[in-house]
This record gives structure tokens, C-alpha cells and sequence, in this order.
């Protein structure tokens, strides 16, 4: 959309607000599909309600390809907004749930990637085809969107239902199957099970009795509380630090820093997209090693001073080389650290600390925070950068980033090499949930990888 939208103005004449509505609204409502996800995934399971979301977000991408008018067009991105927000609830849930333990972090993480690398591909299809009509240019960049989804549908004949989910529907037999396909060590695959079994609250066939899961989320005990603060915090932290102001808006920042030629602004976008994607693949090889905690150290406190010097080369050097240099690496800069840490990082410890009861609809709401602060931000930018410049915009951004760095250091416990169980059991130690200390275990890794 950061590219179409500049053709879109152009040919549909729409305002600067009707282009951050647009913009914008697919994070609102992708809230809508994240909420019904929890729910959905625990009905149907979660491979079927991937496969929902990727019809869904089909027929969206299909309207706004043929839409003859803004209406016509919110109409499409709404639909798309919905198919998102039950992907990206469920994407990172099922992986957890069927991941083994050594590599989940870094399995967890593919959905960030592939976020990425459609990026990525978005910006590389929006330089292709801006050579085309402007009637014909942006509706060809929104239709590439639909074969990625396409490939969903040919997936769902490869992979398994989520072992997780089958034992809460007490098929018990069929997990154990699925447990078997990624551990070929029988007795591991039967510990891991027992493991899921007592963490459904089944005992012997029979589910015991719960609060419903919204009346538990409503009403936390102790340990909950702690891991509603903790996913919801770092999922509002991800977004209102900037991130989807910097890829939606990128070529406007571009062009408040110099660069007035279309093909060029779109050519810098690319740029980012590659940083971004080639930074997430770092982080992949990394989380299961380092761990989640050092990742988010570096990538906000890297953010904190990307977005810093950004704000500050925008507001001091104005148009110009030295410019428009500074704002394309401090760009590029912001992008990496993100994709280093709080990118992956935060969708990796969202699916990670909740019991496998509230799993579902607890992540939904974390990805609720998300969509929200995602829609805030990208609907109010380009009116706050009129109002205090684009450099005081970042440098806001900056503001949160800095706070970031103290919720991590204080909030966030490490997760490295345990069980989904064993986290479980972490949050209702006080002392261990505690963010700001590092086991000995973890610490003695990380001497050990320097």
C-alpha cells in the first residue's frame, strides 16, 4: 500500500485523510479478526482457521484490485484487514504448539519473516509496476497480494492440526501422532504429552472444570495478571515506537528529507524492505541461542537511537545530500534493530507464556493491542507530521522506544529453552517472572557465545 497509494491519490482523487484512513483502517479492523480468531481456533482448530483467513483476506485483496472508488475500495481493505487479524493471531499460537522446545523460538519467528520478505516483495512489485498507467499500476500491486494466500490453501494438505488443540478436544491418539512427526524419541514424545494433558486440565478422558476463558481473562489470578502485562505490553510497545509509520510512510519520509522522484522514493523503499528482511533472518538464527531478552536489549535500545537521529536530521539538515543519507540510514537502522528483536521477539513471547487453555484468546487480545496501536499510529502520522514536522514525530517515537528498553528490562522474563508448561510455571514464581533477572543458566550462555 505505500507505493499504490501515492497512484491511488492520483487516480481516485482521494484527501490526505481519506488516504490515513486507508491506510490505516486494516490494523483497526484487523482487531476484529484477531479477537474472533481465539475463539474461532479453539472451535475449529487452528489449521482451518488459517485456511478462513486466507479466503477471507483473498476476497478483500480481489475488491480493492477492482474498485472503482474509495468506497469501493475501504470495502476490499476492510475485508483484508479481517483476514490479517486472524493470521496473525493464529500463525505464531500453532507454530508454539507444534514446535519442539529447542527450536521453537526460531520456528515462532517464521511468520515475522515472511511478513517481511511480503514486504519486501510489495516494495520490489510497487518499483516494477510504476511504469504502468496510473489507472492500471496500483491495482496490479494489490493484486499480487492474493498468491501468497493461494499457497495457504496447497499447505493444508501437507501439515497437521496443532497437537495442543487436539488434546483439548481430548483425541488424544491423533496428538500423540503429530507429536511423533517432529520427535522421533518415543519416550520424549510421551513425556511432552502427559506434559500437554495436565497443562488441558485433562485427567483420564475427562476435562475438569474452568472458569469460562474471557471471565478468567477478565478476572486474572496473580500469575495471569503478570502475562497479560507482559504479552499486552510488548505488543503495544511494538507498534507505538513507530514501526508501521516507518514502512506505510516511507516514501513521504523520503520525500520530507529530499528525494522528490517517484521511481527514486519507491527505490529507497526497497531498500528498507531489504534491510528488514535480511535483519529478521539474523534474528532467526539467534533467539534459540541468545535468547529473547538480549534480542529485545539491542533492538530497542538500537531503535531509541535510529529514531533519535532521525528526528534530529530531519529537523537540522533539511533537504539535501547529508540529508537525505542520514534519513535512509537511520531508516534502514530503525528497520534492522526491529527486525532483530521486537519484530520477532514480541509474536514469539506472545504465543510462548500463556496456559494452553487461555492460549488461543489470550494471544488474540495481545494482538488486539497491536492492531490498535498500529491503527492509531498509522491514521494519526501524516496529520502529526503536518502539526510538529515529521522530525518531531520520530522524535516521539523515540520517547516510547526509550521506554521499551525499562518494560523489557523490568517485565519481560526470559524463555529460552523451556517448555510452553514450564513457562507456565514461571509466571506464578514472583521472583522468577521478575524481568530484570537473568538466570545463571542464561547468563553463563551468553559468556559462553561471547
Amino acid at each position: 500500500m505505500s507505493g499504490a497509494i501515492i497512484f491511488i491519490q492520483e487516480d481516485l482523487k482521494i484527501t490526505e485523510v481519506q488516504e490515513e484512513v486507508l491506510v490505516g483502517i486494516l490494523s483497526i479492523i484487523s482487531l476484529l479478526g484477531s479477537l474472533a480468531g481465539g475463539r474461532t481456533s479453539d472451535v475449529i482448530g487452528r489449521k482451518w482457521t488459517m485456511a478462513f483467513a486466507a479466503i477471507v483476506f483473498q476476497i478483500g485483496a480481489a475488491i480493492m484490485t477492482l474498485a472503482s472508488s474509495f468506497e469501493v475500495l475501504m470495502i476490499g481493505r476492510v475485508l483484508a484487514g479481517v483476514g490479517i487479524g486472524f493470521g496473525v493471531m493464529i500463525a505464531p499460537v500453532y507454530i508454539a504448539e507444534i514446535s519442539p522446545t529447542v527450536d521453537r523460538g526460531s520456528l515462532t519467528s517464521f511468520p515475522e519473516i515472511f511478513i517481511n520478505l511480503g514486504i519486501l516483495l510489495g516494495y520490489v512489485s510497487n518499483y516494477a509496476f510504476s511504469g504502468l498507467s496510473v489507472h492500471i499500476n496500483w491495482r496490479v500491486m494489490l493484486a499480487v497480494g492474493i498468491l501468497p494466500s493461494v499457497f495457504i490453501g496447497f499447505a493444508l494438505f501437507i501439515i497437521p492440526e496443532s497437537p495442543r488443540w487436539l488434546v483439548m478436544q481430548n483425541r488424544v491418539e491423533e496428538a500423540r501422532s503429530v507429536l511423533l512427526k517432529t520427535n522421533e524419541n518415543d519416550k520424549e514424545v510421551e513425556e511432552r504429552l502427559s506434559e500437554i494433558v495436565a497443562a488441558a486440565g485433562i485427567s483420564n478422558g475427562e476435562k475438569n472444570e474452568e472458569k469460562a476463558v474471557w471471565r478468567e481473562l477478565l478476572s486474572p489470578s496473580p500469575s495471569l495478571r503478570r502475562m497479560l502485562i507482559t504479552g499486552f505490553g510488548i505488543q503495544c510497545f511494538q507498534q507505538i515506537t513507530g514501526i508501521d509509520a516507518t514502512v506505510y510512510y516511507s516514501p513521504e519520509i523520503f520525500h520530507d528529507a529530499g528525494i522528490v522522484n517517484k521511481s527514486k522514493l519507491l527505490a529507497a523503499t526497497v531498500a528498507v524492505g531489504v534491510t528488514k528482511t535480511a535483519f529478521i533472518l539474523i534474528a532467526t538464527f539467534l533467539v534459540d541461542r541468545v535468547g529473547r531478552k538480549p534480542l529485545l536489549y539491542v533492538s530497542t535500545i538500537g531503535m531509541t537511537v535510529c529514531l533519535f537521529t532521525l528526528s534530529i536530521s530531519l529537523a537540522i539538515l533539511g533537504k539535501g545530500q547529508l540529508g537525505v543519507a542520514m534519513a535512509l540510514l537511520c531508516v534502514c537502522g530503525n528497520v534492522a534493530f526491529f527486525s532483530v528483536g521486537m519484530g520477532p521477539v514480541c509474536w514469539i513471547l506472545t504465543s510462548e507464556i500463556f496456559p494452553l487453555r487461555l492460549r488461543a484468546q489470550a494471544s488474540a487480545l495481545g494482538a488486539v493491542g497491536n492492531r490498535v496501536c498500529s491503527g492509531f499510529v498509522a491514521m494519526s502520522f501524516l496529520s502529526l507530521a503536518r502539526t510538529i514536522t515529521v522530525g518531531g514525530t520520530f522524535f516521539l517515537f523515540s520517547l516510547f522506544s526509550a521506554l521499551s528498553v525499562a518494560f523489557v528490562y523490568k517485565l519481560v522474563p526470559e524463555t529460552k529453552g523451556k517448555s510452553l508448561e514450564q513457562i507456565e510455571l514461571l509466571f506464578q514464581n514472583d521472583n522468577e517472572w521478575d524481568g530484570s533477572e537473568m538466570e545463571l543458566g542464561d547468563a553463563q550462555h551468553l559468556v559462553h557465545k561471547a
